[in-house]
């Protein structure tokens, strides 16, 4: 049986926020517990720069939480939101870091000597090593694709420099002394930092045990129309497991779960379905291109499922709209499949664009799933063949507004495609009046 949401997605959300801003600021007012000598000393900018630091510190570690793929986090935003939010927190946990010694620097001059390497002290050496493995860890994370650095390589890298990153600032805060001068508080901070080592450990070391203890193996590779493939997975000595539909997995495929070589896929069977799962990929890289060679047999790891962008978050909604784009009907796949094993009798509305007839995914597999659910398809081409009578082009503000209902905010509205599609049917559906707290959208690439 489906557990069904008793709580707003929205108010969920906040209480998150709420807890990142508690957990950010925290720390820092923690600090201000028995200073040691009154602000008035150092004067206000002295005291703001150390303020800075001291947030960007605790702002790096909570990075570890952030993509430790906590399901209860993950279930109120998506790890897609999540690792978005990821990025942009850490560029400005580096200008928090950075403009801490640059108004150092500023207002007392005589600092900047603490930059000579050779002759400074270690607390200052420990700020100069943290500072370039965070601006390493920026550039290796924004250039990845520029610098040709293996996806695998990466992560590896990222985790590395993420560690000491986090333990040489603490390093430098201890060294300081000044607000961490009692030991109470030098063991607040040495716990923050070691709960977040402990989510890297956890991520690298734990989960994929607990992964190892859950096997699967290849049932069949199918091909399906657009160069796409359908992988199939059975577990293997346990019972798999259900999912929502339109969630996705990551999966390690014939390594080890302690290899960094995992991926994202949306899971395209039913939901309900433990015994058998299936993924339909798209040859676009070299891994996805691989997949139509792997033999049945083979060793597969899942770590899943993830993902809100699912239907069964909305069980009062009078309907829905799923817009497609290539292989953006996986997820759409699975919830129509899963529709009709329940039953479901609400109308759905499939607009679903591609390059040629012969293109389309899953496209006589929808068609059969007329006859079990109220399900309109609209076929949109954007090379049509001669005689085709149906939609042809980009799915705009006059295609969606001939097809969508006349009372806008009466149904949820899902996007899967790419991301130049998106943009453009999120702001066709934003001109057409429909409430942005029913728009839904899932992005191919999550790494």
């Amino acid at each position: 049986m489906k557990t069904i949401l008793t709580h707003s997605p929205i108010a969920i959300a906040i209480f998150w926020i709420s807890v990142y801003l508690g957990l950010t600021l925290v720390p820092l007012l923690v600090l201000l517990l028995y200073p040691p000598m009154s602000i008035e000393a150092r004067g206000f900018w002295v005291e703001f720069s150390v303020a800075l630091g001291f947030v960007g510190l605790a702002m790096m570690a909570l990075q570890f939480a952030l993509t430790a793929r906590i399901n209860r986090v993950e279930a109120s935003y998506g790890i897609d939101i999540i690792l978005q939010f990821h990025r942009y927190i850490s560029i400005v946990a580096v200008l928090f870091i950075l403009v801490h010694p640059a108004i150092l620097f500023i207002n007392q001059p005589e600092t900047v000597a603490l930059l000579n390497f050779p002759e400074a002290p270690w607390r200052a050496r420990f700020a100069v090593m943290g500072t370039l493995a965070l601006v390493a860890l920026i550039i290796n994370s924004i250039w990845r694709t520029r610098l040709k650095i293996p996806y695998e390589a990466w992560r590896t890298l990222h985790g590395l420099l993420a560690v000491l990153a986090l333990g040489l600032g603490l390093a430098h805060a201890i060294g300081v002394g000044y607000y961490l001068s009692l030991f109470w508080k030098t063991v607040l901070w040495g716990a923050i930092a070691l709960a977040a080592l402990w989510l890297l450990v956890y991520v690298r070391l734990v989960k994929p045990w607990m992964m190892l203890k859950k096997p699967y193996l290849v049932e069949a590779v199918e091909s399906q129309r657009g160069d796409s493939w359908t992988l199939a997975l059975r577990p293997h000595g346990h019972n798999g497991f259900t999912f929502q539909p339109g969630q996705f997995a990551w999966i390690t495929l014939d390594v080890s779960p302690f290899h960094m070589r995992e991926h994202p896929f949306s899971m395209s069977s039913s939901g309900s379905q433990s015994d058998r799962i299936e993924f339909t990929i798209k040859a676009l890289g070299d891994f996805t291109r691989e997949i139509k060679h792997v033999p049945p047999g083979t060793r597969a790891y899942l770590d899943g499922p993830y993902g809100v962008f699912t239907s069964d978050r909305y069980p009062d909604t009078a309907g829905f709209v799923f817009i497609a784009g290539g292989i953006g009907i996986t997820p759409f796949m699975s919830i129509l499949t899963t529709h009709a094993e329940r039953g479901d009798d609400r109308p759905h509305l499939l607009i679903y664009a591609g390059d040629r007839w012969d293109d389309l995914t899953f496209r006589e597999e929808l068609e059969a799933l007329r006859d079990k659910l109220d399900l309109q398809i609209v076929f949109v081409l954007r090379h049509p063949h001669e005689g085709w009578a149906g939609e042809s082009g980009y799915v705009d503000k006059a295609l969606l507004e001939r097809y969508i209902p006349h009372y806008r905010g009466s149904r949820q509205y899902f996007i899967c495609a790419s991301p130049r599609m998106m943009d453009a049917v999120e702001a066709g559906l934003h001109h057409l009046q429909v409430p942005p707290t029913h728009i839904h959208m899932e992005h191919f690439n999550l790494v």
